[in-house]
């Protein structure tokens, strides 16, 4: 009995993993639609978030049936907790790639990200994707050092984020209020996405040692 239980429990983490990956993809295809103006990517990313969403409910379903039958403690209820937070953060980020998808479907033909911020624009987008990346690659190796250095990573983030405002508020600006307005949004999803990443890290440390990472 314990056995098919600890199976399950690795069959939650497997799907961790799984619905990481398609957040992944989510990301790199909202970034390519807003980078392009291609209204088709933009469509694709918006419908394949049901994927997402039923895949949360399928991880939600099992952590509350394993919750209910087998009632575990310690190690293992901390396991199907911290499991039921991450389905959650996961789901956010794959909520926030939508966000940026109907941006650029909301500004076809035209292009969102004005020319001189695509460099910063696609910085913050490559590196949520990255973050996106690395914490499938933890919750797979269940790797608190990676974890950690994940956490440390994310200044990079906020470098980003600090140097679009710098930007935006520039005397140079003159692309209106409108695409002002995007920038700042844009610039908050990616941001959300490295700050979710980041938190399922923690998670995945809190699950391996019982303690969470202190902030630096």
């Amino acid at each position: 009995m314990r056995e098919a239980f600890h199976d399950q429990l690795d069959g939650i983490f497997a799907d961790l993993s799984e619905i990481c990956g398609q957040v992944e993809v989510a990301v790199r295809e909202a970034t390519k639609a807003l980078m392009t103006g291609d209204v088709h990517t933009a469509e694709q990313v918006i419908g394949n978030d049901k994927a997402i969403d039923a895949a949360r409910e399928r991880v939600d379903d099992t952590a509350f049936a394993l919750l209910s039958l087998q009632q575990p403690v310690a190690g293992d209820l901390r396991i199907v907790v911290s499991a039921l937070r991450m389905v959650s953060e996961l789901e956010r980020m794959g909520d926030l790639s939508v966000h940026v998808a109907k941006i650029a479907r909301l500004r076809v033909p035209s292009v969102a990200v004005p020319e001189e911020l695509r460099p910063t624009m696609e910085k913050m987008a490559a590196t949520a994707e990255d973050m996106v990346r690395r914490v499938r690659s933890i919750i797979i190796d269940r790797d608190v050092e990676a974890a950690i250095e994940l956490g440390r990573d994310d200044e990079v983030m906020d470098q980003l984020r600090r140097k679009s405002f710098t930007e935006l508020l520039s005397t140079d600006w003159h692309h209106g209020v409108e695409a002002a307005v995007d920038i700042a949004l844009l610039g908050r999803y990616y941001e959300r996405i490295a700050d979710h990443a980041v938190s399922v890290a923690n998670r995945v440390v809190f699950v391996v040692t019982g303690e969470v990472p202190a902030k630096d």
